[in-house]
This record gives C-alpha cells, sequence and structure tokens, in this order.
C-alpha cells in the first residue's frame, strides 16, 4: 500500500486531465481564432473608442453623485459602456460593408476582410447589446426607459451617413446618451445640468470625430459616404475651432451649476490647451495628423475629469 503522504492528489489530477483534454481539443484553435476576429469587430484592440464615451460618463457619474457615485452603478456604467461601445462598432461595420473594401484604412476590418460575415456580426451585435440591457435592469425604471432611446441612437448612426452630412452630430448624441442617464441612476431625475453636460459632450465628439473624418475625405467623396469634413470642406478647422470653444463655454457653465471650483476649472483650462495642440496637428490637414489628433482627444475628457475628481475630493 502507498503510504498516505505518496498517494497522488486525485482531485488535482483529475483537474489536470481535464484541462490537457481541453488544450489537445480539436475546435480550440478555431475558438480562439473567432474569438479573435470578434475582438478586432468589436475594436477591443483600439480602446480609444471606449474612453471617449467613458469620460463624460464619469463626468456625469461623479456631479450626480457629488463626489461619491454609488460603486455598484460606475461598475455597471463602466461595463455598459464596453459593451455598447463595442456594439456601436460591429453595427458600423455591418453597415459599411459596402463601402470599408474601398477605403484603405478600413479594408482589412474583419467583415470588410470576409473573415467575418454579416450574419455572424448581427449575432455578435445581438449578444452584445442583450448583455448591455440585462446589465441596466439593474437600475431604476428611468434609466431603463432612457436605455431605449441610447440604443437607438447607437443603431441607426451608421446609416445616418448615407442620408446626411452630420453623422458626427448623430455619433455625438448617441455617445453623451450615457450622461442622462447616469444622472438617472444616481438622482433618479435628469436635470438642467444633465443636458448641459450632455451638449457639451456631443460639441466635443463633433470637434474630434470631424478631425477622424478629415482623414478620410478623399476616399468618402468617391465611395459615397457624408460627413461634416466634407460638408465643412476648407473651413474644416475654423469650425472644429467654433464647437471646442462652444464645448469650453458649456463646460464653463457646468462648472458653475455645479458650484466646482479652482480644480474643475483648471482640467477645464487643460482641456483649452489640448484643443490648441489638436488644431495645431490638424494645421495642414494631413490623414496621419487628423488621426493622431483624434487618437489623442480622449486625453481632454480624462483631463475635464481630473478636474471634477479633484475638486471633489478637496472638499472632504
Amino acid at each position: 500500500m502507498i503510504p498516505k503522504r505518496h498517494r497522488p492528489d486525485r482531485p488535482a489530477a483529475r483537474l489536470a486531465a481535464v484541462a490537457d483534454r481541453i488544450a489537445r481539443h480539436p475546435y480550440l484553435p478555431v475558438i480562439r481564432e473567432r474569438a479573435g476576429q470578434y475582438a478586432r469587430l468589436m475594436r477591443l484592440d483600439r480602446p480609444v473608442g471606449i474612453f471617449l464615451l467613458l469620460w463624460p460618463t464619469l463626468w456625469a457619474l461623479w456631479i450626480a453623485g457629488a463626489g461619491r457615485p454609488d460603486p455598484g452603478v460606475v461598475v455597471v456604467f463602466v461595463l455598459g459602456v464596453i459593451l455598447m461601445r463595442s456594439a456601436g462598432c460591429v453595427i458600423n461595420d455591418y453597415a459599411d460593408r459596402g463601402f470599408d473594401p474601398h477605403v484603405a484604412r478600413t479594408r482589412d476590418r474583419p467583415i470588410a476582410a470576409g473573415r467575418v460575415g454579416p450574419r455572424e456580426a448581427l449575432y455578435v451585435f445581438i449578444a452584445l447589446v442583450t448583455l448591455a440591457y440585462l446589465l441596466c435592469l439593474t437600475m431604476n425604471a428611468l434609466t431603463i426607459l432612457l436605455a431605449f432611446g441610447g440604443a437607438l441612437l447607437a443603431a441607426t448612426y451608421p446609416f445616418s451617413k448615407r442620408y446626411t452630412y452630420l453623422p458626427q452630430v448623430h455619433l455625438g448624441m448617441a455617445f453623451g446618451w450615457a450622461v442622462p442617464m447616469a444622472f438617472a441612476a444616481e438622482t433618479k431625475g435628469t436635470p438642467r445640468i444633465a443636458w448641459l453636460l450632455y451638449i457639451a459632450t456631443v460639441l466635443w465628439a463633433v470637434a474630434y470625430d470631424t478631425m477622424y473624418a478629415m482623414a478620410d475625405r478623399e476616399e468618402d467623396i468617391r465611395a459615397g459616404v457624408k460627413s461634416t469634413a466634407i460638408l465643412f470642406d476648407e473651413a474644416d478647422r475654423l469650425i472644429i475651432g467654433i464647437v471646442q470653444a462652444l464645448m469650453l463655454a458649456v463646460l464653463f457653465v457646468v462648472g458653475f451649476q455645479a458650484k466646482l471650483g479652482l480644480a474643475y476649472h483648471l482640467g477645464v483650462a487643460v482641456a483649452a490647451g489640448l484643443c490648441a495642440y489638436h488644431q495645431y496637428l490638424i494645421r495642414g490637414r494631413d490623414g496621419e495628423a487628423c488621426l493622431r489628433a483624434f487618437r489623442r482627444s480622449h486625453w481632454l475628457g480624462a483631463a475635464v475629469f481630473a478636474g471634477i475628481w479633484a475638486d471633489f475630493l478637496l472638499r472632504r
């Protein structure tokens, strides 16, 4: 008989055997490959879009919660942002599957390159929206009701570029919808300051997404896709500057309404400096420089949030 201390750990051995069988399963490489394609379809390898959606959500949560938002609400909204941004990317690529193969920057996307089928992408979209909806069900009735408006905006945005030169406004409305939802979740209402913050978010999105569209302007014209970059033409930098100035003005009013102090206004001042830096980057309308300005836009949102967070922190 084997002494007790030398007997093999049977549960551990069984677990090791199961893990080995899973590792050797013939479908595992397929699962990994599909997971990789879905991650690219959801742009998880490019998290800038998540930050652009997340920062205004955090602005709203911290102001609505007076610097102490409910941790459970914060978790739900952060996960919701990731899911809805991913869903937005999927439905955008589904809607643009006829255009993306003709644009150099987008022709390698999973649907355009034929690595994910359109029907398969729709299933992924439905799964993501369903998960986001289940998360939303943990919130109050007003938040759930507002979620339907947000879902409608997100689902219709990709199709707006066929019919209007203002899809960037539509995108801003979709990205900013988490702001009134955050106030509803924290306060069970949508006060005036929620809509002021929403307007600031829409203006911010119009500015950074117009920079993004400037990089593809010529190819979009050939493909028949509309954008504010095409609409503004040579006045693009001027109009972006006006939109940025309006956004900063609205953020100043938000600070006044919320009785935020020096730390917040320093954050807005840093945001103003970043607006000037973005204008510098796009001065020559070079495509890569415009994309660089877009990718670095999320730091503006971070600066404003840092100001909000620090302001409430200094009150304690």
